[in-house]
């Protein structure tokens, strides 16, 4: 059964492509995006199930997790099974459910048939990527290269190729600034309807992914036609940086109580020297104790690391292959950050409320370089899409000779004929 599972998915991903490009863009997607869902099932097969590189947990947890919501299933029937019924659960249930209703149907363990499922999810991420590439004005051409970068990205395919939640995290958030980079161009109420399913399904995968696209969202649903000033960005990023800050820190009857208590949780002392010493890709820093302190060398970590000389597992030296891509990706997005400054300020603008935000959330909480590597998964794909901005060629502009004026050969004549020529 697992294996009809993945045929099933195969073709799933064929329907995608076939439905989303036109003609002559799915013969080029397709056969990426199926050597990409490939290459998944084969990392599976030989390498995370027999743990050929000591890497992993997470993703046996929720499978362990699965299976109690199976038995939950066989005493109270078919239902979508909550904290309140398994506090083990705290912020994976969707995918744990998920997971759950494919060893279901498959009649039991089904590792096979649950990968498959994430590898298709993480194929229709490039998808979404490719869409939103265009969206923000690069050409077909340096979608389509974003798109392959995007499917074969080292730690995309790693945490894509077992059950681990990350692939399916980023396709919610990136899903999420697409739909609101849409209506930034032109509203539709569909959209915002759209939304709706996909951030009640990332609060139960990563809860605090809802409130790092909130902002992205309100900018995108009001549509503001003003071109902002760089002034007037800067502004509009703190007051919604200290609004939700105040709302989080005031509000303890609102959801936003929770995360503001996990985000605590997250930058306290003991947790991150907990989560320092876990593992060989611990970090720690100098900063008295305050998660704000030493800000400037945990931004760089969070963007940068893992360094070069870095020290590590196997999992981590191979990282850095990611690393070297994610460089030249950052230095492209920076190009394109110039030039969309230059077409489209709002749509900037939205992009950086999720990305800024994001790394400086993500750096007051560092302090395992193979957790934010997959943390940053996310905010590493939103902005690459500023590097295919700067990966397409606008035409130059053509400079237009001007012509000496021609007298038209009848005025010429009148001219001629006139009183006062014949007195000259």
């Amino acid at each position: 059964m697992e294996y009809l599972v993945v045929a099933v998915t195969a073709a799933m991903l064929i329907v995608i492509v076939q439905t989303s490009f036109a003609h002559h863009m799915s013969r080029r997607v397709l056969p990426v995006l199926l050597a990409a869902f490939i290459v998944r099932i084969i990392v599976h097969i030989l390498i995370m199930q027999p743990n050929a590189i000591d890497y992993g947990g997470d993703n046996v947890t929720y499978m362990g997790l699965a299976r109690k919501i199976l038995t939950y299933w066989e005493l109270d029937g078919f239902h979508f099974v909550t904290t309140e019924q398994l506090p083990d659960l705290y912020s994976v249930t969707a995918i744990c459910n998920l997971f759950a209703a494919i060893m279901y149907i498959c009649g039991g363990p089904a590792a096979l048939a649950c990968t498959a499922v994430v590898a298709l999810i993480s194929c229709a991420l490039c998808v979404v990527i490719y869409k939103i590439a265009i969206l923000v004005g690069a050409n077909e051409s340096s979608a389509f290269r974003l798109l392959i970068v995007t499917a074969f990205m080292p730690s995309f395919v790693l945490h894509s190729s077992d059950t681990f939640k990350d692939g399916i995290n980023a396709f919610l958030v990136v899903s999420c600034i697409g739909l609101g980079l849409s209506n930034l161009q032109r509203f539709d109420i569909r959209k915002v309807i759209l939304v709706g399913p996909l951030l009640w399904t990332l609060w139960h995968v990563r809860p605090y992914m809802v409130f790092m696209c909130v902002p992205p969202l309100v900018l995108g649903a009001l549509s503001p036609k003003r071109i902002l000033s760089l002034r007037s960005t800067a502004i509009l990023i703190e007051l919604l940086m200290i609004g939700l800050l105040f709302l989080a820190g005031t509000a303890d009857s609102l959801p936003t109580a929770s995360i503001q208590k996990e985000l605590t949780e997250a930058q306290s002392t003991q947790v991150r020297m907990f989560t320092a010493s876990a593992g060989s890709s611990g970090v720690t820093f100098d900063d008295g104790g305050n998660a704000w302190g030493a800000l400037g060398p945990k931004l760089l970590y969070t963007l940068l690391s893992p360094f070069p000389w870095t020290d590590g597992s196997l999992v981590l030296q191979l990282g850095k292959i990611e690393t070297l891509i994610w460089y030249y990706l950052l230095w492209n997005a920076v190009i394109g950050a110039r030039e969309l400054w230059r077409r489209d300020r709002r749509m900037l603008l939205m992009l950086a409320l999720f990305i800024v935000p994001g790394f400086i959330a993500y750096a007051t909480t560092v302090a395992n370089i193979g957790l934010i590597f997959r943390q940053r998964m996310p905010l590493m794909m939103i902005t690459s899409l500023l590097a295919a901005i700067a990966w397409t060629k606008r035409p130059a502009a053509k400079t237009e000779i001007s012509e000496p004026l021609r007298i038209p050969e009848a005025a010429t004549s009148t001219t001629s004929c006139s009183p006062s020529a014949s007195k000259l």
